[in-house]
């Protein structure tokens, strides 16, 4: 039987096969307020054939329930932002995970820019430019500071919205086991294998830790915690430290 031209066009771009279909992954804590939000900006992307997996992490609120109308999937698992998303992953039956937090909106059409980006590539990763949602100026200026600093170093946060394809992301073993900086450490992996894709699309994330503790202050205690983490503190003793003044 002779192909059809849907079938043809898929054996000749690999972006158009079922097999490079993206799955969206997003874990989430009690943000009831604000999961739904989030995820009406993916109602295009999931008729488009992304999948979209919610991961709960014990939540005492009713986000489950916000989030099980714009979803595939809500699954639970162990609270703690790694476990939450190595669930989510493992859930997903993409061949491109993308990880995006529960109060960041992604730009238009984030999974074709992901799908284009990464092209026919097995082993890739990347992550968008951030801009933090506030009036503040000079919350624009420290979205400017992470996007450099992100270019720069090959390390991107959470926050920016990191993609990789499901080969990357399973030769390093998903994101490690620990309460802080999970973010970093699968940067610090990926980079040995491949060179980040820097997006510039933008990705919008809340600034409600910057506003509710304070611009200069957020600054300087991220800025501690992850030079104790380069200088090789335990994730553990960081966490508990965050936790302390969050």
């Amino acid at each position: 039987m002779k192909p059809s031209v849907a079938q043809a066009q898929a054996r000749l771009d690999p972006r158009s096969s079922p097999s490079r279909r993206v799955s969206i992954v997003v874990p989430a804590l009690n943000e009831a307020g604000t999961i739904a939000a989030t995820l009406r900006t993916l109602v295009a992307a999931r008729m488009r054939g992304t999948e979209l997996i919610v991961v709960d992490g014990g939540s005492e609120d009713r986000t489950v329930h916000a989030a099980r109308p714009f979803a595939e999937r809500v699954v639970v698992a162990p609270r703690g932002r790694a476990s939450q998303l190595n669930a989510g992953a493992a859930a997903a039956t993409g061949e491109v995970l993308l990880f995006l937090h529960a109060d960041s909106h992604p730009p238009c059409e984030a999974d074709r820019v992901v799908l284009e980006a990464i092209g026919a590539k097995a082993l890739a990763w990347g992550r968008f430019d951030v801009r933090i949602e506030s009036e503040r100026k000079s919350l624009r200026l420290v979205s400017a500071m992470m996007n450099v600093r992100s270019r720069a170093s090959g390390i991107a946060t959470g926050d920016q919205g990191i993609f990789a394809t499901r080969a990357l992301f399973e030769r390093i073993g998903g994101f490690p086991p620990q309460p802080l900086m999970e973010d970093i450490a699968f940067c610090r992996a990926a980079k040995r294998i491949a060179a980040p894709i820097c997006l510039h699309q933008v990705m919008l994330t809340s600034g409600r830790r910057w506003e509710q503790q304070g611009v200069l202050r957020t600054v300087l205690l991220m800025w501690r915690l992850r030079l104790a983490y380069f200088l090789g503190a335990d994730p553990r003793a960081l966490s508990a430290r965050y936790d302390q003044v969050r």
